[in-house]
């Protein structure tokens, strides 16, 4: 291979290697408050169907109902939502999860909440910083 050749490969590998690592490195990035995912057991309201939650794609709202009790609210783990925003545009957070949650059924949230029904219990979700 020619010197130039050889050159733009390594100039390109090293593109894609930084690419990559910028889309892997904000889960990482721990600074900031955190922020959870709390669902708190409430008697009687129109909810979502839980039953069919991906625990891929909805990571913070399952771990949050499977914490929960009959008596006691469930967290997620925690998020670090950082300074600047920038780790926002790179990585999956529980304010995603209410966003997606409150347009599947508009008639099932609330401003900050979204209600989801669940093994016959129904669950009030907020995202909280304590």
């Amino acid at each position: 291979m020619r010197r130039r050749t050889r050159i733009a490969l390594l100039v390109i590998l090293g593109i894609v290697v930084f690419l990559l690592a910028l889309g892997a490195l904000p889960n990482y990035i721990k600074s900031g408050d955190p922020y959870y995912l709390t669902a708190t057991p409430v008697e009687d309201h129109a909810a979502i169907n839980g039953s069919d939650l991906d625990e891929r794609r909805y990571p913070y709202t399952t771990a949050a109902i499977a914490d929960a009790t009959a008596d006691e609210p469930g967290r997620s783990d925690p998020y670090w939502k950082g300074y600047v925003g920038f780790k926002e545009a790179f990585t999956h957070s529980p304010f995603d999860e209410i966003t997606a949650l409150q347009q599947r059924s508009m008639d099932t949230s609330e401003a900050d909440a979204v209600y989801v029904r669940f093994e016959g219990t129904i669950y009030r979700l907020t995202v909280t910083q304590s």
